[in-house]
């Protein structure tokens, strides 16, 4: 099997494990652990914390989907917390806009937020201290937004190239950059307006957010800004609870959400995967390269039918069907890449985190502002900046994704949970908007078939395939064995490296659990600024 140095060690605990992309919000999700609040709690402070310290990755104005094991029911819960488009917003009224194409950035990019709504639903039900228990999981969050913390180098690094953009709106500005200038590493900095918002949903929940005093601030911000959300588009928001998809993999039951995500992709990447003859280990040319045929496959399929659920013209059970994945299968060529592949038949920027806690409950929770900083919109005087979810969909009527009215668009977010024999087996998730379902892949795999640990399998070199402007690449990171790379670009892979542990491969967490010891192994990437925190 390939080797690779290991860059930290897999941390160790048995009462519980937060593991988050920045080491604040997983030092805050351990405190609720601490304080007698279960894995609902902890992993809501390390989210509400994350939208502070680390908020061009995720905020507010962001959507949020959980998978949740409950250990006292042993049972398996999914929550889609993602918001729809305005009733307002149809294919006509945009060309009206003048827009040919979905706009990528700015007020008419934004979709309702269900981050709050998301995080209450989830409180509300499984949290510790039931519908109290908001003000609890979001008192970090808040005294970072009014006591203020010292900026890290990756907060840094996103204001200096966000402040450059034409694109972002004044707002933006106002709100991150009051004095001009983008505050150096290490410097303090607060966010009251934030604070005072976060202050609100803690007091009340989130029905001020969607039909009290900040849903008046922002329907009346949109009336300002010609947006099309109104008030009515924010109180008829709610969270839904959704049944997960699941497959087999390797001595594991993989469960993803269903639409209007696209874990069914990552599910159908894995069922291609089950039953093929990879290499030495994760890294061998043979591994690497059936992968990435099988992504091809999974995601013509994704462009073909995914979207909100509502308007899927096929059941999405259909696609990690055993046969129709056989079938899939049997289109890869081992000896060769194929540059693309026909949909099959039918008839009829983000953060990722987990929590565990000495109970048994396990959360995978994912939410996004889409890219970076999303719209580039916040609205005034709330510190909530707006997604951009809305860039997602398409103005082509008859595409899948298409917009319409008060619809869901396609959602990257994907958290996963895997049981064995029932109980929680591995908890895991990255950002990385489409390399998230292919770093699912890679991660199961070291895991699962090669016997990694959580912290090795997370740091192992990466890839991800997908379009740029050179075409179909093929990007890997540049601590890839060398004699893997020349093979792959001798089976016609159009290979281009990256740095170490490069950003565009995302950053990832995950927990695997030991049910013989009751030992959690947990794991954070290096790419970001995270640690897995244990108890």
């Amino acid at each position: 099997m390939t080797s690779f140095p290991q860059h930290r060690p897999v941390t160790l605990a048995r009462r519980g494990i937060v593991a988050a992309p920045h080491y604040l919000a997983a030092e805050a999700g351990l405190e609720l652990l601490k304080a007698g609040g279960n894995a609902i709690d902890a992993a809501i402070a390390a989210s509400a914390t994350l939208q502070v310290v680390y908020p061009f990755v995720c905020g507010l104005g962001g959507d949020v989907f959980m998978l949740i094991y409950d250990a006292r029911s042993g049972e398996l819960y999914g929550l889609n917390g993602s918001g729809r488009s305005a009733q307002m917003a149809t294919i006509e009224r945009y060309h009206e806009l003048g827009y040919t194409t979905m706009p990528v950035f700015g007020i008419h990019a934004v979709t309702v937020p269900g981050c709050a709504s998301g995080w209450d639903a989830a409180e509300r039900r499984f949290g510790r201290w039931g519908p109290g228990g908001l003000a609890q999981a979001l008192a970090p969050a808040i005294a970072y937004a009014e006591e203020g913390f010292a900026i890290g180098p990756g907060l840094h690094a996103a204001l200096t190239s966000v402040s450059t953009r034409a694109e972002i709106h004044r707002s933006w500005h106002a709100h991150f950059l009051p004095d001009s200038t983008v505050p150096p590493v290490g410097a303090i900095v607060r966010f009251p307006t934030l604070a005072r918002t976060l202050r609100a949903i803690a007091k009340v929940g989130s029905e001020t957010f969607y039909r009290g005093e900040i849903a008046d601030q922002i329907a009346a911000f949109f009336a300002r800004e010609g947006g099309l959300i109104t008030r009515n588009d924010l109180a008829s928001h709610q969270s839904e609870w959704v049944t997960p998809l699941s497959i087999p993999y390797a001595g594991l039951k993989v469960y993803e959400l269903p639409p209007n995500t696209q874990g069914v992709t990552a599910l159908q990447m894995l069922g291609i995967m089950d039953q093929l003859p990879l290499g030495e280990g994760p890294l061998a040319p043979e591994t690497v390269h059936l992968s990435v045929e099988a992504k091809k496959l999974a995601f013509t399929d994704r462009a073909a039918y995914l979207t909100d659920a509502a308007y899927m013209r096929i059941n999405p059970t259909a696609l990690i069907d055993q046969d129709y994945l056989a079938l899939r299968r049997a289109l890869i060529n081992p000896a060769r890449a194929q540059p693309s592949f026909a949909p099959g038949n039918f008839t009829g920027d983000t953060v990722y985190l987990c929590a565990a806690d000495k109970e048994g409950n396990v959360v995978s929770l994912i939410q996004s502002n889409y890219m970076g900083f999303g719209s580039g919109v916040v609205v005034d005087d709330t510190g909530i900046v707006l997604q951009n979810r809305g860039a997602y969909f398409s103005l082509d009527p008859t595409a899948a994704n298409a917009l319409a009215p008060a619809k869901r668009t396609l959602h990257t977010l994907i958290p996963s949970i895997a049981l064995r024999n029932g109980r929680p087996g591995m908890v895991f998730g990255a950002m990385g908007g489409d390399g998230q379902p292919q770093t699912h892949l890679q991660v199961y795999t070291a895991v699962a078939r090669f016997g990694l640990n959580i912290q090795q399998a997370i740091e192992m070199p990466r890839w991800v395939h997908g379009a740029t402007p050179d075409g179909e690449t093929l990007l890997v990171e540049s601590h890839f064995p060398p004699a893997t790379l020349d093979a792959l670009r001798r089976l016609g892979h159009q290979v281009q490296e990256q740095g170490m542990w490069s950003n565009a491969m995302g950053h990832a967490n995950g927990i695997v659990f030991d049910s013989s010891t009751g030992v959690m192994q947990g794991g954070s990437d290096p790419r970001a600024e995270g640690i897995a925190a244990g108890w």
